[in-house]
C-alpha cells in the first residue's frame, strides 16, 4: 500500500531547488557546470572512490538495490527473461 501522506515526486527537495537555481544563474556562463563535471573527472583519476562511483552512476546508471525478506519470510525471488530474436535481412526477391 502506498504511502497517504507522500507526495511522491513532488515532495520537498531543497538541495535540488538550490542546484537548479544555481544553475540557472550560470546561463551567463556555461563553463561553471562544465568546470564542475571536470573537477569531479579529476578526483576520480586521482583515485577518489566516491567520484568514481557517482560517475558510474551518471553513465551507467545506479547499481539496482537486493530486495530481501528478513528474519521471518525468505528473499524475493525475481526472474528476468530475455529473448533474442535475430531479424533476417537476406531477404530474396
Amino acid at each position: 500500500m502506498a504511502n497517504p501522506t507522500s507526495r511522491g515526486q513532488q515532495r520537498d527537495k531543497p538541495f535540488r531547488d538550490a542546484l537548479r537555481l544555481a544553475i540557472a544563474d550560470a546561463d551567463d556562463n556555461p563553463r561553471k557546470l562544465r568546470k564542475i563535471a571536470e573537477r569531479l573527472f579529476d578526483k576520480a583519476l586521482d583515485g577518489d572512490v566516491p567520484a568514481m562511483k557517482e560517475i558510474a552512476d551518471r553513465l551507467d546508471g545506479k547499481v539496482p538495490q537486493a530486495i530481501v525478506g528478513d528474519a521471518e519470510l525468505d528473499p524475493i525471488e525475481m526472474v528476468t527473461r530475455i529473448e533474442i530474436v535475430a531479424q533476417n535481412d537476406d531477404k530474396k526477391d
